[in-house]
């Protein structure tokens, strides 16, 4: 071999060291979630659902959630859902807990492919992966609201959820979560209706595509405190009610998450994890 062949070899050789290996093909039915984006879909091998009978005080809902999506696991006719209301109260963890329960039964009865808000635009794409793949699959939208300006993501969610020219196949739904049944826009005044009547119908127009609305209310005390028990008692931690009542009023609300946020207080005076 001549001394250019040599110096060539070991190029070479050192070029396929420093080359990333191949990427591995995106399994969509291994995966229990997945999160696309404007750069494509990557797999997420744990959503930290946390078991349903820790969701309380939003039964309701829960139930609504469970019966939808186990028809959709099982292959019959399902609706896509909007989840709106009151901050905290669980309205993405009830989602994620009802797929978890799902997929205990049977890991790929079920996939949950949560779209990132950047990731709208590209949303024809998702729909046409997904429909290839044989496994019931839930499209979740966290904490939706359009900014001024963002037009274009709500033609986007208007024609995911109609369709537009790709058809939306029947084992392939939404749920998506917001603070406003109408999807209003973010930097909206609080209390105060969008300026433009076209823009608030607009917006209404939108939640009425969803074959199934369900509304998350801001809880009492006794309900607070039953939820804060949901949290402390596989622990066996106690807690002072007039302790636990003052967390939640220091922090502007009663619900869900300031419950948790005490549990994780209390848990870490106690050398616990939560």
């Amino acid at each position: 071999m001549s001394d250019n062949s040599e110096a060539l070899a070991r190029i070479a050789a050192a070029l396929d060291r420093l080359a990333p290996p191949p990427a591995k093909p995106l399994d969509w039915i291994a995966a229990p979630a997945l999160i696309w984006s404007e750069k494509g879909a990557r797999a997420v091998a744990d959503t930290g659902a946390l078991p349903l009978s820790t969701l309380r005080g939003i039964d309701t809902a829960k139930t609504a959630v469970i019966s939808n999506l186990a028809r959709l696991s099982q292959g019959a006719a399902a609706h896509d859902m909007l989840l709106w209301g009151a901050r905290g109260m669980g309205k993405s963890a009830v989602i994620r807990a009802a797929v978890a329960g799902i997929q205990r039964s049977d890991p790929q009865s079920l996939g949950l492919v949560q779209l990132s808000p950047d990731g709208l635009g590209s949303a024809a794409q998702l729909i046409e992966a997904l429909a290839v793949q044989p496994r019931p699959m839930l499209i979740f939208l966290d904490d939706l609201g359009f900014a001024a300006g963002q037009k274009q993501d709500s033609l986007a969610l208007r024609s995911l959820l109609d369709g537009g020219v790709i058809p939306r196949p029947a084992h392939v739904r939404l749920a998506v979560t917001s603070n406003h049944r109408g999807i209003v826009a973010r930097d909206a005044p609080k209390g105060e209706v969008l300026h433009e009547r076209d823009e608030r119908d607009d917006a209404l127009a939108l939640a009425d595509r969803f074959g199934l609305k369900l509304a998350f209310h801001p809880c009492d005390r006794d309900t607070y405190l039953d939820i804060l028990s949901a949290y402390t008692e596989p622990l066996d931690l106690a807690f002072d009610r007039e302790e636990a009542l003052a967390w939640a009023i220091a922090r502007g609300n009663r619900s869900g998450r300031s419950a948790f946020q005490f549990a994780v207080e209390l848990a870490g005076r106690a050398g616990k994890a939560l």
